[in-house]
């Protein structure tokens, strides 16, 4: 390999997370790693060393070369893990200077401890989810399997409107104000249930399933029993039996719950009296054992999400609450992990406000309360959370196992393509802005995520591109297919599970102005399964399954100029480039290949079968990138 090695023995530091680096990858408090950084053989270096701090005081600890492979030698290093997390990063000794290495990369400068490798103890990763390709399922407009359990014209009444039933599956849902989010089209887990050939066609390996649970409108985040499956969607039995035949399938399913609040006509609360008796519930019985779920003020006014009325925010500082939602053995999320059920995790709604109110701060407390209750009841089940910003305080082992990544991935994802961007996009001044983002500030952004969290939690992410929440990108006329497949394919190669927002792959109708508009129901009678979308996302979740680089392999950024990001995606026996180019003219890219130990390139083969030009010299490709083109390329 030396004979080829071309690039600067700096590009060549290497460590991460995973069993090649970190041994081992999943510690227990109290247990013995080994830490491994590699570089080029014949790097200048004259000392390596591991910093990080040991009962609080700063040490550094001397590495030495275990052993040399494919042109690299092998630092190594063995750490206790005795304090709440592991943190390091690396000094490397040359004749004229020190070099400092942590997540951020190589520096001539010492960098702030926020970017170092970080390691946690005692971490209950569900390592299924490491390469997991999700669908997101909005259950009342996916696919209906049973008519005679719809909800039917006026079959009751919320929040003083009645409900619609829509006869015309493949009509145009009504905007919120003309539907009140009471237009029923009768999907139901009967019907995903019937899809399950369609999701193993397509590449899908997990579910998540938008709430399921008893409640008023569509969208079901207005729940009124968290204990009982919708009857519109099938009740319970239909949920044991769907569970039961995704297992069977090797298909996991996760569901979506907001604890943050109910709805207002749920039986704790019960406003209006329209689903249960009177004598039910909080507002109406000041002395009832549920008042103290809520916030109340004297005029019975009540706390709730965004001002919204019929959404009452429910209050953590009640103990008998919490034993209701988690921490009894027949609570909320360990009913439904348990048998029958066998859910696999859960979705959190707005998880970035719950049990936070101006009466105290209880996050902190309740979500490792929340946590330890739902791996205590399944050692791998999936905690997602909403949040749309920097979440890092919640990431460390012991709360979220992830957002769903808006920040790292969805928000500048869309903005690379031409999007205004997703959150802020909801101030006026902001909407119809289009940014031409460059690929270095993506590279920045995505960066910036994924450096500041323990790998062991990079490896599970919930990346995502949209959701029920978003408009769609396909549907934004502003934004071309070019954009739309190099969104796809940057979701499906970072590190971390990819999620599908049904319909994505059809190309799904849609409109951008308001968020109904994304909530159309599934085209089953549209033919598109020879269409380039289905086809791109089919590949792109074949691929993810079947490279190993995609499930646990490193990742580096190697080239983000213009409007072109290229990084590599690898492990010591695979490489990958990908390539997303949205410029206007072709160009050429220059990419190293020694840095990963490959000692020359014969074969540059791309996932979506586009001829791929390239030339070889002195330890770098050089790939003839065609503009507006994006690829996905096997070396060798």
């Amino acid at each position: 390999m030396s004979a080829n090695m071309g690039s600067d023995w700096l590009e060549s530091i290497y460590t991460d997370g995973s069993y090649e680096f970190v041994n081992p990858c999943l510690p227990k408090k109290g247990e013995e790693v080994k830490i491994v950084i590699r570089m080029f053989e014949n790097a200048p270096v004259n000392d390596v060393m591991l910093r990080t701090r040991i009962n609080g005081g700063e040490t550094r600890i001397h590495m030495k070369i275990e052993y040399c492979k494919k042109g690299f030698a092998y630092y190594t290093a063995k750490v206790k893990c005795n304090e709440d997390r592991l943190r390091y990063q690396f000094y490397i000794v040359t004749d004229e200077k020190i070099y400092y290495y942590n997540q951020a990369g190589v520096t001539e400068y010492m960098t702030d401890e926020v970017h170092d490798f970080c390691i946690v103890y005692d971490y209950r990763q569900p390592e299924w989810v490491k390469g997991a390709v999700f669908y997101q399922i909005f259950p009342e407009r996916f696919c209906n399997g049973n008519k005679e359990i719809s909800v039917k014209d006026g079959e009751y009444s919320f929040d003083g409107y009645e409900t619609i039933q829509v006869k015309d599956w493949n009509s145009v849902p009504k905007s919120y104000d003309e539907s009140h989010c009471l237009d029923f089209y009768g999907g139901d887990l009967y019907g995903i249930k019937e899809k399950i050939p369609y999701f193993k066609e397509l590449g899908i390996t997990a579910l998540y399933v938008n709430p399921i649970f008893y409640a008023a409108t569509v969208h079901k985040y207005d729940c009124l029993d968290y204990f009982t499956v919708d009857p519109h969607f099938g009740g319970d039995e239909a949920l044991i039996e769907l569970v039961d035949e995704l297992h069977k399938n090797g298909i996991k399913i996760i569901l979506d719950v907001s604890i943050n609040h109910t709805g207002s006509a749920h039986k704790w609360f019960n406003k209006d009296c329209e689903f249960f008796d009177k004598s039910v519930g909080a507002y109406n019985n000041p002395d009832s054992l549920e008042r103290n779920y809520y916030f109340f003020s004297h005029n019975n006014e009540h706390k709730c999400l965004w001002d919204v009325s019929t959404l009452p925010t429910l209050n953590y500082s009640s103990r008998e609450l919490r034993k209701i939602l988690y921490l009894d053995e027949n609570s909320l999320v360990k009913k439904w992990l348990k048998p029958p059920f066998n859910i696999d995790g859960w979705r959190f709604d707005v998880a970035d406000v719950m049990a936070r109110s101006d009466e105290g701060q209880l996050h902190h407390e309740v979500w490792p309360e929340l946590a330890k209750s739902i791996k205590d009841t399944k050692n791998d089940a999936y905690i997602v959370a909403e949040e749309w910003g920097d979440c890092e305080e919640f990431l460390r082992g012991n709360e979220w196992d992830t957002p769903m990544n808006y920040f790292g991935c969805a928000r500048p994802v869309r903005e690379f393509a031409g999007e205004g961007d997703l959150f802020l996009a909801r101030e006026e001044s902001v909407r119809n802005s289009h940014p031409n983002t460059s690929a270095h500030a993506l590279a920045e952004r995505i960066c910036s995520h994924f450096q500041k969290i323990p790998y062991q939690l990079q490896q599970v992410q919930f990346n995502l591109i949209g959701s029920h929440d978003t408009s769609r990108l396909h549907n934004n006329p502003k934004i071309p297919f070019d954009a739309v497949k190099a969104a796809d394919v940057i979701l499906f190669t970072l590190p971390g599970s990819s999620s599908i927002y049904y319909g994505d792959e059809a190309y799904i109708d849609g409109r951008i102005n308001d968020t109904e508009g994304c909530r159309y129901p599934m085209p089953w009678n549209k033919d598109y399964k020879n269409d380039e979308p289905y086809i791109c996302y089919q590949k792109l979740a074949y691929l993810k399954q079947s490279a190993k680089a995609f499930t646990d392999g490193g990742f580096k950024i190697l080239w983000d100029r213009g409007r072109t990001i290229a990084y590599a995606r690898f492990r010591e026996d695979e490489l990958y480039y990908v390539i997303c180019s949205l410029d206007d003219i072709d160009s050429d890219i220059e990419l190293p290949f020694d840095i990963f130990g490959v000692d020359d390139i014969k074969k540059l083969s791309d996932v979506f079968g586009q001829d791929v030009k390239f030339n070889v010299r002195n330890g770098h490709v050089i790939i003839k990138v065609k503009s507006k083109s994006s690829y996905v390329l096997r070396v060798n």
